[in-house]
């Protein structure tokens, strides 16, 4: 009988743990451990992705949309270094992965030797919570369920270091000796609880307020229901950070959607105009998108002590779960029986979406982007996950779909890396191969390696009981958000060297190899194509032609902002003859019947005159 290696043992300890897939690349630094694959008939499932740094965003894009643990496995050296931008993407967004690495021959550590790198000196930040290195068999399992446990436990990445000679040693388990570390399968649950004090000071906080406003985050995901009651009992208004877009559905009217520089109109009056504030399960940045800091009472619920505290100055930090949290205090919550800041916010939201449909209506040259991704909101399937690139098209994503019942959705909330769009739709069809998934993405992130993942979904999709994989590719030839970055921000115009990239045909390239796509170039094509992609038998990917000069920039741009795109097309802007008109189109819809002006309010200061598109 042939003896266990300490490879063998690892996969055996994976499955131990439900772990139903690796992402991973070959390489010689874990020879050990494919050979086990094959001993082991590839179980858990080894998904092969084109590069290291996909199958890192796979596993997060599994993760998020599982909630298990995602697993990427990588050789030693170059293989160890193309997976940490996937690695930062989930320890910045509070995802459990752990990464599995290989290294060269313990005999060799130390001597300059082939793609040797000091893995544990470049792991240490990225997985600081655990990574170790494996210098003999007895310490598994150790390694591998501390290395789990504590992606579970923290939210976070952690990292095994295996030297290629360990993989091939057979395994032997710890003994009960001295120095040695038995170990054991499991996590155990918890949900932590603020003491009863601090939730009756939160109470009190809350019951005291007139205008109530409510900032979700992601961490707010498995307390739907409670946060509905609480929005009822108190009359809030509920934002949402983008990382908890699907964390309450959009279709209720008193959810004013995204917040911040992708967010939206109402979301922006909300904050602008609440005397209490409630942050749940949430770590959102930009402190400019929340109330001024004199302006509100506020109260924050997070689950992790270190991340509370950060934004704003709360009155009250509720240090717990946040369903936990919120059922122990919506019995202390008083009803409030004036509804008039209710309506209010229920008026606002609504004439939002009155103000979206308008400028999706826009004429555009040849298609306008906020049209695409509205016409893909009535047809979204009522259990589709739907992942976002960075750039342009997460304004869209953030504005036009409203996610509801059991729809998913995610992208790379805090890194807000380039290029995790396509990979996080391959993840989430691991985790649900019965679901559609979507990808929105634009033509720098396709070019940058969507394109070359869509090889991995032809490799894959006959595996999935759902085969609907649909990429979207905003192609307008442009690098848009750094473009209009550029504009608002510096008052510079567009550098054509750097933001300028070729056309390409995504969707030949898709036939090309075995998957289904068409191109649209005109906007009485939109709706077509999406109903063909949502038909189809395999990936498909639509290019649609869109219009560069139509403005991602915030629906409540500054003055400054707008003076300083103003500047740049004053200083030459190849695209400034486009940008003025559908800067002006898009802010016509404003003036329609049924929209206002924030200098309509009260006290509505000098900048509120630049308010932008609602």
């Amino acid at each position: 009988m042939a003896s266990t290696k300490v490879s063998d043992y690892v996969l055996q300890r994976l499955r131990e743990w439900d772990v139903d897939h690796v992402f991973a690349y070959a390489g010689d630094g874990i020879n050990g451990l494919l050979a086990a694959w094959g001993r082991a008939d590839n179980k858990p499932e080894f998904v092969q992705a084109r590069h290291e740094e996909m199958s890192a965003f796979q596993a997060v894009g599994y993760a998020k949309f599982s909630g298990k643990v995602g697993v990427c496995a990588a050789t030693s050296g170059p293989g160890a270094i193309h997976l940490l931008n996937g690695l930062y993407d989930a320890k910045l967004d509070h995802v459990p992965v752990v990464a599995l690495v290989g290294q060269t021959n313990r005999s060799a550590m130390g001597g300059s030797y082939q793609q040797e790198v000091d893995l544990a000196g470049l792991y240490k930040d990225v997985a600081s919570d655990f990574c170790e290195t494996a210098t003999v068999p007895e310490q598994l399992p150790n390694l591998i369920d501390r290395a789990i446990r504590t992606a579970y436990a923290k939210r976070t990445v952690t990292a095994i270091i295996l030297p290629a000679d360990v993989q091939e040693l057979d395994y032997s388990p710890p003994t009960h000796a001295f120095k040695m570390v038995p170990s054991s399968l499991g996590l155990g649950r918890y949900a932590p609880v603020p003491a009863e004090e601090d939730l009756q000071r939160a109470a009190d906080v809350l019951n005291s307020g007139e205008k109530v406003a409510v900032l979700i985050g992601q961490g707010a995901r498995g307390a739907r229901a409670e946060v509905e009651r609480l929005a009822d009992v108190l009359g809030a208004g509920v934002a949402k950070a983008l990382l908890g877009k699907d964390a309450l559905p959009d279709d209720l009217p008193y959810v004013t959607g995204s917040i911040g520089l992708l967010g939206t109109r109402p979301s922006y009056e909300l904050m602008q105009e609440c005397d209490t504030l409630l942050m749940i399960g949430s770590s959102f940045p930009y402190t400019q998108f929340l109330p001024e800091l004199d302006q509100a009472r506020a109260v924050q619920i997070d689950i992790d002590p270190h991340m509370i505290g950060l934004r704003y100055p709360n009155e009250v930090n509720l240090v717990g779960d946040a369903r936990e949290t919120l059922q122990r205090l919506l019995p202390r919550l008083h009803r409030k029986e004036d509804r008039a800041w209710r309506e209010k916010i229920e008026k606002n939201v609504a004439r939002w979406w009155e103000v979206m449909q308008r400028r999706a209506a826009v004429s555009a040259d040849p298609v306008n982007p906020e049209y695409v991704v509205h016409a893909l909101d009535g047809r979204l399937p009522e259990d589709a996950i739907v992942s976002a690139d960075s750039g342009s098209a997460a304004n869209w994503y953030a504005r036009h779909l409203r996610l509801r019942g059991r729809m998913r959705g995610s992208l790379s909330g805090t890194l807000a890396t380039m290029g995790p769009g396509v990979p996080y739709a391959i993840g989430a069809k691991f985790a649900h191969p019965d679901r559609p998934a979507i990808a929105l993405v634009g033509d720098g992130a396709m070019q940058m390696n969507g394109m070359m993942e869509m090889v991995t979904a032809a490799k894959y999709y006959r595996e999935w009981s759902d085969p609907r994989l649909i990429v979207a590719v905003l192609n307008n030839g442009d690098l848009n958000q750094v473009t209009w970055e550029m504009r608002a921000m510096s008052g510079a115009p567009q550098f054509e060297e750097s933001q300028h990239i070729p056309d390409l045909p995504y969707a030949d390239i898709a036939r090309s190899i075995g998957l289904d796509g068409v191109r649209v170039e005109k906007p009485k094509q939109v709706e077509s194509a999406w109903d063909q992609a949502l038909a189809a038998d395999r990936p498909f990917v639509i290019d649609f032609r869109t219009d560069p000069a139509v403005p991602p920039i915030p629906p409540h741009a500054s003055l400054d902002q707008i003076e300083a795109a103003a500047t740049a097309i004053l200083k030459g802007d190849s695209d400034r003859g486009s940008m003025v008109k559908q800067g002006l189109k898009a802010k016509v819809q404003e003036m329609l019947p049924g929209s206002r002006h924030r200098d309509d309010r009260p006290g509505a200061g000098p900048h509120d005159s630049s308010e932008g598109n609602r």
